[in-house]
């Protein structure tokens, strides 16, 4: 695996929904909904500078909005055929290298109440549980880790 994640550009808008929409296909009847980081504008969260990548081709996906006191993770996707091979791992330690870079103390994050392995996942890589919501059809799990 390559470990260099670097900034997307616009000729990534493509694998970035790809990647997005192959990593979350699967819940679409889990959950009943389409998942929010599916129906999201790729193309303007590339321009915005938000979107990172991983892999060449492009395996992983993270969208970061930082926030004036925390790095927001809007989503992270990795390509079905890269799970397992430590992407997201390398994803979520960019995550954190990034927030420390731009002084930021915190990464927070949500997911929906009915993708338990995330759930899972973050608690594993330290982050806490704050707080469940319902906005809409989204029922969510807020989660944040200090740095």
């Amino acid at each position: 695996m390559n470990d260099d994640v670097r900034l997307a550009v616009e000729s990534d808008t493509a694998a970035v929904k790809a990647v997005t929409d192959a990593a979350y296909h699967h819940y679409i009847e889990r959950i009943g909904v389409v998942p929010a980081p599916m129906e999201a504008d790729h193309a303007a969260n590339v321009a915005a500078g938000r979107v990172f990548v991983t892999g060449d081709p492009v395996v992983g996906v993270l969208v970061l909005v930082p926030e004036a006191d925390h790095l927001y993770l809007d989503s992270i996707s990795v390509s079905p055929e890269a799970k397992g091979t430590g992407v997201g791992r390398r994803l979520l330690e960019f995550v954190e290298e990034r927030a420390r870079e731009l002084g930021l103390p915190e990464v927070r994050l949500l997911t929906n109440a009915m993708m338990w392995e995330n759930q899972k996942l973050y608690g594993y890589f330290g982050y806490e549980f704050v707080e469940r919501t319902v906005t809409g059809v989204y029922d969510r799990f807020h989660y944040r880790k200090r740095l």
